[in-house]
Formats: structure tokens, C-alpha cells, sequence
């Protein structure tokens, strides 16, 4: 999270440099950059991380379960009560890709809080290929399920004539705007979680450099950065529940399109 430089006996500290991209292999194709970057191997990190975690915790399947057996049953059961309640137990098919959705941001923004990590999802280009994912997966199984029906999610029942395209037009605007909402809401929140901690550190050096007195004035800081680190770990949890349940309620939508 914090780097900090020392230069002419000043330590700045720049709250954005966290969150270069940076090439490990660079390459064209077809004149197009397909770089190995940092956030490739951070995705991919996390992506093993929370395949390391359920294997390993559904792997021995004992009677009494350990720390990492009991931690993996208790997110299962958290995602498919998510799914069922918000959903409908019809969508329980699509539990897979939720609970993959939810673990895979949840370890994300954890990884990120880690001093030498690197957050994916403070990038709105992953948050937002996120949502595009769920988005056309979401359109694609409406129209799948329910052909020319499924746009009557358009028309609320209800509505009187003189009113309905009006309220037509809304409802196409707001459910085109989703995807933006769905990944605005994820990278707005990391975002601003990490630059906040980067700012606190660097009061935190700004203050040390200044010797013995200088400690004393860091206290305050320090401070705040043990209470935004516990915010942040409460933030990374509640992101990433918020990110699977919207899904759930679009795929409501989608399963269920008349209001």
C-alpha cells in the first residue's frame, strides 16, 4: 500500500503510485499491447489464492472441521443464502458463477491491503469488465429464457398510458447505466480507501523525519491508519458481498422479468 522515497532528506509520497501499471513482459500483437503487467500477476495470484483456499479447505471434509474447512463452509453457505434469498431458489444454477464472482473480488481487495499487494480492483477496468460480464451474461439469459418477454421488464405494470414511455425510457436507461453503477461502486470505494492510507503514511514519515518531536506529532496519524486498516478489511468484505448480491437481484430480473 504506502511506498515512500527518501530524496534530499524530504520522504514525499505520492498517494497514486500505488497504482501503476507496470510491464513484466512486454508484447504486440498485431499491434496491439498484451503486455504481462502487474495487475496480470496480481489477478493471477488471486485467482490461485482462492483456489488454493477451497480445495484446500473442502479437502479433507472432516467431521469436525478445522480453521480452513469451517472458513470455506461458512462463505459457501453465506453465498448460497445470498443467491436463494435475493434470487429465487430457480437461480441456485447460477450459484457457481456467483460464488467465484464474490470470491474473487473478496480476496482481491484483501491482497490489496497487503503492504507489497497491488488491488485489481481499484482499476475501473476490472471492476467494469466485471459488471460487462454480468451484465450481457444477465441480458443474454433473459432473452435466452423468456425470448421477447423479457423486455417487459421495460413495461411495470401499472403505468397509465400517457405515462409509459416516459417510464419506459427510465427503465432502458437505468438498466443500460448498470453495468457503470456495478463497477463505479467497487473502484470508487478501493480507490479511495488506499489513497487515504497512502496520505495518512506519509504523514507518518513526514512527521518522523522531523526527529524525536516529530514522533510525537505521528502518533495521531498512526492512529488512524490502525482504524482505516480495520475499515479497510470491513470495506474489502462488504464490497464484494454488495458487488454478489446486485448480481443476484439482476438475475432475479433475468429469471423473473414481469414486475
Amino acid at each position: 500500500m504506502a511506498t515512500a522515497e527518501h530524496a534530499q532528506g524530504s520522504f514525499p509520497v505520492d498517494p497514486l503510485h500505488q497504482f501503476v501499471v507496470q510491464k513484466i513482459v512486454p508484447l504486440q500483437i498485431g499491434g496491439i499491447d498484451v503486455s504481462f503487467t502487474n495487475a496480470s500477476l496480481w489477478m493471477i495470484i488471486t485467482g490461485l489464492l482462492v483456489i488454493g483456499f477451497t480445495v484446500f479447505g473442502i479437502s479433507k471434509k472432516a467431521l469436525v472441521p478445522g480453521r480452513f474447512q469451517a472458513a470455506a463452509e461458512m462463505l459457501h453457505d453465506f453465498v448460497v443464502d445470498m443467491v436463494r434469498d435475493s434470487a429465487g431458489h430457480d437461480a441456485m444454477r447460477f450459484f457457481p458463477f456467483v460464488f467465484t464472482l464474490f470470491m474473487f473480488i473478496l480476496f482481491a481487495n484483501l491482497v490489496g491491503l497487503n503492504p507489497y499487494g497491488f488491488s485489481v480492483t481499484s482499476h475501473i477496468i476490472v471492476t467494469f469488465m466485471l459488471a460487462i460480464v454480468v451484465f450481457v451474461g444477465v441480458t443474454l439469459t433473459g432473452i435466452y429464457l423468456h425470448g421477447f418477454k423479457f423486455f417487459g421488464l421495460f413495461v411495470p405494470q401499472g403505468v397509465p398510458a400517457l405515462l409509459l414511455p416516459l417510464v419506459v425510457m427510465i427503465e432502458v436507461i437505468s438498466y443500460i447505466s448498470r453495468p457503470i453503477s456495478h463497477s463505479v461502486r467497487l473502484f470508487a470505494n478501493m480507490l479511495a480507501g488506499h489513497i487515504t492510507l497512502e496520505v495518512f503514511a506519509g504523514f507518518v514519515l513526514s512527521f518522523g523525519a522531523m526527529g524525536a518531536a516529530g514522533w510525537l506529532g505521528a502518533i495521531l496519524p498512526l492512529a488512524m491508519i490502525v482504524a482505516l486498516v480495520a475499515l479497510e478489511l470491513l470495506v474489502a468484505a462488504l464490497q464484494a458481498y454488495v458487488f454478489a448480491i446486485l448480481t443476484c437481484m439482476y438475475l432475479r430480473d433475468a429469471l423473473h422479468p414481469q414486475h
